[in-house]
């Protein structure tokens, strides 16, 4: 019999770019047109401000007009997660706090970047972030973004907090997850579309991704395979879309990327990024549309 993990922050989560118009500004309405579409394809999350969000450059009241528009377009069909990151904690706080009072759900928290505090320092700015809302916590460790990675007493130390209950994993390192997910209990998800296929046959509860903002009704199938215990079909359909992966996630930037695919297939009106991001050469456009047309995605 089929063993179903739990999954109190859903199964398939987009981690939604940001669309911008040609001037810079945030285009709420092609936010609303995409977060639309990646629901009717079966995403039962979406995920805001997280880095494919380009959340190091949109500010505080565009986090908060964001989540109001995106919940306003999916109602109660998804689960909004909003990411709280900074590397100031006090920041981080207001950026929490503006997500609870706006509608979102539950809140991914990243380690601090750059300024590498020790792990008391990392425990101590989650509990603050923590502490500040009453919303679940999802923990997210990237430590090739963030130079911090969470460490096994951290982590078991996090996991006794009562909504502190998941954790997105973006380390590369699945073994090391599988037995953490075991010993504290936490729930995870893969945070790394090349791995997603690993992650699930872990025991993850399922991925929040980049590549599903065009593939999320292929990612539906497989954790729904998966579910079902027909894993050798889902290891044939992860294996297919391999290149897709390759495209958005290999060579470039996924949050240019994956504003590319998305403008591509007409959801958002322009693939623009903020600096220090730059839009995708032609070489790779063509890469990436040569990859969506072989997957039928265009």
């Amino acid at each position: 019999m089929s063993h179903i993990p739990a999954r109190q922050f859903g199964s398939l989560a987009p981690a939604l770019v940001t669309p911008f118009h040609e001037d810079g500004s945030v285009d709420l309405e092609s936010a609303q047109r995409l977060a639309r579409k990646l629901v009717d394809d079966g995403c039962d999350t979406i995920l805001v401000h997280g880095t494919t969000g380009e959340s190091p450059t949109t500010h505080q009241p565009e986090k908060n007009d964001l989540t109001v528009a995106v919940k306003e377009a999916v109602g109660d069909k998804a689960f909004i997660l909003a990411g709280a990151g900074s590397n100031d904690t006090a920041h981080a706080v207001r950026i929490a706090e503006g997500a609870q009072e706006h509608g979102a759900d539950g809140l991914l928290v990243v380690a601090p970047y750059y300024n590498r505090p020790s792990q008391a320092g990392l425990r101590a700015h989650v509990h603050a972030i923590t502490d500040a809302t009453d919303l679940p916590i999802m923990l997210y460790d990237i430590p090739g973004r963030t130079g911090l990675a969470f460490s096994d007493e951290t982590l078991d130390d996090l996991a006794t907090h009562p909504r502190i209950s998941a954790v997105k994993d973006a380390t590369g390192n699945v073994e090391q997850g599988v037995e953490r997910m075991h010993r504290t209990g936490l729930e995870y998800y893969s945070g790394d579309d090349g791995l997603n296929f690993a992650w699930m046959t872990g025991g993850a509860s399922g991925f929040i991704s980049v590549v599903a903002h065009v593939a999320g009704s292929q990612y539906r199938q497989m954790i729904d395979l998966l579910d079902a215990d027909q894993v050798w079909e889902a290891r044939e359909l992860a294996y297919s879309l391999r290149p897709l992966v390759a495209a958005i996630m290999g060579g470039g930037q996924g949050a240019v990327m994956a504003k590319h695919a998305v403008h591509l297939q007409g959801l958002i009106d322009s693939p623009a990024v903020r600096l220090p991001l730059m839009r995708a050469s032609e070489d790779e456009i063509s890469a990436l549309r040569t990859a969506m047309e072989n997957a039928s995605l265009l």
